[in-house]
């Protein structure tokens, strides 16, 4: 079992490590080690195309987490008051939402924002003052932060619930005997009980956000994200500067990830697939 298991993990971190190794290439083709040198980081750097996708995914990460954070969070509290029946059907929605494949979730939403916007658009452009200015909802940068964020939702109800579970109810139950008032008890009890595992899932729907391609690709619209922007690249060949690129976001998702489980764990909070 140890060997398989070796086997697995090389099998799955062997082809990383070979592009981490080849970003650091000093000739001008990926499957050539002709030197080392950190050109090609610098190069990808002084991109413009480059930063302006990257300046274009850390907006919709920022923006899609902070929404599912507020709405997770929310969701999570509520849920907790809901028993029987209902808390299996919620759970079992919120589980779905996780495993449906990305390409399912990108189509759907693609489809139904499409639809929308069709639906909206004649009746914005009927109410608007002066005929022929009225603004047109298309895909964008609105479009990625929305299908982003409602399925990011899901792993920050997930994360906050099993804190929330994990609680210690009699300090709710003692600030209620004092006299406080809901608000308070949430402001002073509830919500520092439940910060980590809030902050951890904000961390975690920000790194879903910037590494997502596949939704993405569907709802991006005119925008180009940074896995949109190596995925046109990759098609005209693969060259240093994307190893350096894919090295970087690497190096960022691994950090944000071991920042998140870090939390997760000194707050007592599992994570969602222990």
């Amino acid at each position: 079992m140890r060997v398989y298991a070796l086997a697995v993990y090389l099998f799955l971190y062997i082809p990383i490590g070979v592009i981490a190794v080849f970003s650091f290439n000093a000739g001008r083709y990926a499957a050539q080690l002709q030197g080392f040198s950190t050109q090609w980081y610098g190069k990808a750097l002084a991109n413009p195309f480059v930063m302006e996708a990257l300046q274009t995914s850390a907006t919709v990460a920022a923006s899609s987490a902070l929404l599912a954070t507020i709405a997770g969070t929310l969701a999570a509290l509520a849920l907790q008051g809901v028993g029987g029946r209902p808390r299996m059907i919620f759970d079992a929605l919120l589980y779905i939402a996780v495993m449906v494949p990305g390409i399912v979730i990108g189509i759907s939403t693609l489809i139904a924002l499409v639809t929308l916007f069709d639906w909206l658009n004649p009746m914005i452009a009927s109410l608007w003052p002066v005929a022929g200015t009225a603004p047109q909802l298309h895909l964008g940068t609105g479009s990625l932060i929305a299908a982003h964020g409602l399925f990011a939702m899901a792993l920050v109800v997930i994360i906050v619930r099993a804190r929330v579970a994990g609680m210690d109810r009699s300090l709710i139950e003692a600030s209620a005997d004092l006299g406080a008032t809901p608000f308070g008890t949430f402001r002073q009890v509830t919500l520092p009980q439940i910060a980590p595992a809030i902050l951890a899932g904000f961390l975690l729907s920000f790194t879903f956000s910037f590494d997502d391609f596949i939704i993405a690709f569907f709802v991006a619209g005119s925008e180009t994200t940074l896995p949109i922007y190596v995925f046109s690249s990759i098609r005209r060949g693969v060259t240093p500067e994307i190893n350096a690129i894919g090295t970087m976001v690497l190096a960022v998702s691994l950090m944000v990830l071991i920042l998140a489980q870090t939390i997760l764990r000194r707050g007592g909070v599992r994570a969602p697939e222990e």
